[in-house]
């Protein structure tokens, strides 16, 4: 089940494109490279406060299944 539907958006008109958590501008890929240089869920909660720990868990689902779906198309 694809719960990060409602989390992650996809507008032409932000960040070229990009997915990005609502109506923010922080992108998954943000949120990923944050996580992949050492930052915790709770440094980067306190650095952007007007993420959830919903929205972190949904941008690392978000990942998972596009890697998923790049699989299949290989």
């Amino acid at each position: 089940m694809k719960t990060y539907n409602k989390i992650i958006k996809i507008s032409s008109d932000k960040r070229f494109g990009r997915p990005c958590i609502r109506n923010t501008r922080i992108t998954v890929s943000d949120i990923l490279g944050w996580l992949g240089s050492g930052m915790s869920f709770e440094e980067v909660l306190n650095d952007y406060p007007e993420l959830s720990r919903e929205d972190i868990k949904a941008s690392l689902m978000f990942a998972a299944d596009r890697e998923r779906k790049l699989q299949t198309i290989l």
